[in-house]
């Protein structure tokens, strides 16, 4: 079997099909896509919103309840504690499957109809303000994540204790600033850095202690801008920065953007893996044109924010002992053959599900919890199931559903965008595929402009003082203005506060207050990270031919090296 070149129906770009990519299509019976696979993972991330939070009633209780859905989305929203509960039957809400009409049509009929889940969270203690979260505890403005405690504006935390303003942390404590790390304690504002302690702005470092501004060290301590100290010198050296100031936090941040530039940057995170092409990528075997995917990854490709699975493609927040998973976000939990899901897990033989847990043999469902042999949530025997399934296949290719824009959408599409009960700006395609108002809509995407907020504000963010020495607890009545001004790139709030966790903790570890949004915030750490992208590039060491896929773009200022070349060149 050869390679084949098609042409992206969204973006009209060529993108190829390997040998190995059909033979994952027919193992899993599905026809080859017809989106390029950037498309392909935008479409995905449509339907997965993370950090914008409504509130709206129960459409059970009619109490007011925090959800991900906006109050104008025409879709039946339960509180948690009522959806897990048997007053409701989502079968009920079963029609029989129409071949008059687009398959997707239905599903969008069904999907206004099935009481949904307010939130993605699970077993979560008193962490109201967070959604797609698992055992967490005391958690605020959290998202994404798992055994976490005690910790505010994070994403992607993996047991984590005591941090801040993080976003895709591991096993750390103590933190403040630090982004795809594992393994930190009281180390903050570092990057890609692993198993370091009491450390400021570390960047590519592993195994380091008491380091401030420095990057590609191995193994060391008393480090200040790679520059070797006595412990005694260090020290003294110390005390000399101070984080607590807002001005000097601002200068030492762009003396450290320029300081880093001087140094080799190695193509891609990629570590204790084999046969593995992306970025991020730890622990895995045969895992290509993937991102930020760890621990027993197999035989995967275009999957991101993934976790101990195998044989499977397109996924994004995937994983828990899962395999043979097909376009899909936040599914798996040893779960197998879930193709075309959304916040399905631990089941089995899955087609064009949302909302469906411990279940097996659906297709077209939402809200299926221990169920098997459904088709639009109405029950069926075995055999009815078998004899009706391939025939409803058939039928989404003999009358596809076409969206807005003519994008045509056959057996073995992901759900359209324009079926999304998110707007793209809601979404975490906003966060790594950004787009303006007038993009979104010429993408055939909804856009969705905040609620009011009529914040009362009462000082502005660059009113504040300038040293956390000098700040009292009276700031934590304050509503302090963002100086985005409500910025749609960054879901700017316009406005925050400041909370007695937060405040207790930046006066703790002598860290400044901050004068952005925590959504702001966010942003500003995403623009730290490479994008999800790869580019053909050679490595710039001289004299060196080697040729590698890298997130670094070739007009990046970032002195970009090969593997061999660059560990030749860390401390």
């Amino acid at each position: 079997m050869e390679k084949e070149m098609k042409n992206c129906q969204n973006c009209k770009k060529d993108f190829t099909i390997e040998p190995e990519d059909f033979l994952f299509y027919e193992k899993i019976k599905v026809p080859p896509p017809t989106f390029c696979p950037e498309c392909r993972t935008i479409r995905r991330m449509t339907w997965r919103n993370e950090r914008s939070l409504f509130k709206r009633n129960c459409d059970y209780s009619v109490e007011s309840i925090i959800t991900m859905f906006h109050p104008e989305v025409n879709v039946k929203v339960y509180d948690r504690d009522i959806w897990w509960t048997d007053k409701w039957d989502p079968t009920e809400y079963g029609v029989d499957y129409d071949f008059t009409k687009p398959f997707f049509e239905q599903y969008k009929d069904l999907l206004s109809k099935v009481p949904l889940l307010n939130l993605g969270n699970n077993l979560c203690v008193n962490s109201l303000y967070g959604n797609h979260n698992a055992d967490c505890k005391n958690c605020y403005l959290v998202y994404a994540s798992f055994l976490t405690e005690d910790t505010s504006y994070a994403q992607g935390a993996v047991s984590i204790k005591n941090c801040m303003d993080i976003y895709s942390l591991q096993k750390s404590e103590n933190c403040y600033g630090s982004l795809l790390c594992d393994t930190l304690y009281n180390t903050h504002f570092s990057y890609n850095t692993d198993e370091c302690i009491n450390s400021y702005f570390l960047k590519n470092c592993v195994n380091c202690q008491d380091c401030i501004g420095c990057i590609n060290l191995r193994n060391r301590k008393y480090c200040i801008w790679n520059v070797q100290y006595t412990k005694e010198n260090y020290l003294i050296e110390k005390d000399k920065f101070n984080f607590g100031s807002y001005s000097f936090l601002l200068d030492f941040k762009e003396k450290y953007k320029d300081f880093v530039l001087k140094y080799p940057h190695k193509y891609a995170n990629i570590i204790k893996s084999i046969d593995s092409i992306g970025d991020n990528i730890t622990n895995s075997k045969n895992v290509k044109y993937s991102f930020d995917v760890y621990d027993s990854m197999e035989d995967s490709k275009y999957v991101i924010h993934g976790i101990t699975a195998k044989d499977s493609y397109d996924m994004y927040g995937f994983g828990g002992g899962a395999s043979l998973m097909y376009e899909g976000v936040d599914s798996g939990l040893k779960g197998s053959s879930i193709l075309f899901g959304v916040l399905t897990h631990s089941c089995l033989n899955t087609h064009y599900t949302y909302m469906c847990f411990n279940s097996k043999n659906l297709f077209g469902c939402i809200g299926i919890r221990k169920g098997e042999y459904c088709i639009l949530n109405k029950k069926y025997t075995k055999e009815e199931y078998e004899i009706l399934i391939p025939k409803i296949i058939k039928h989404m290719s003999d009358m596809p559903y076409i969206d807005f824009k003519g994008r045509i959408y056959k057996y073995g599409e992901f759900f359209p965008s324009e079926l999304s009960p998110f707007a793209y700006n809601e979404t975490i395609a906003q966060e790594y595929f950004p787009k303006n108002f007038k993009d979104i809509i010429d993408s055939g995407n909804l856009y969705r402009r905040s609620l009011d907020r009529n914040y009362k504000i009462t000082i502005s963010s660059d009113k504040l003082q300038d040293d956390i020495k000098n700040v009292d607890e009276k700031i934590m009545n304050d509503i302090i203005s963002c100086p985005n001004k409500g910025s749609e790139l960054t879901q700017c709030t316009e406005a925050y506060k400041i909370t007695k966790e937060e405040f207790d903790f930046l006066k703790r570890h002598n860290i400044a207050l901050p004068r952005y949004c925590p959504n702001c915030r966010h942003y500003e750490r995403l623009s730290k990270r490479n994008p999800m992208k790869l580019w053909h590039r050679s490595c710039m060491k001289e004299g060196c031919t080697n040729t590698f896929e890298t997130s670094y773009s070739p007009d990046r200022p970032e002195i970009v090296y090969c593997e061999k070349c660059y560990q030749n060149e860390v401390y």
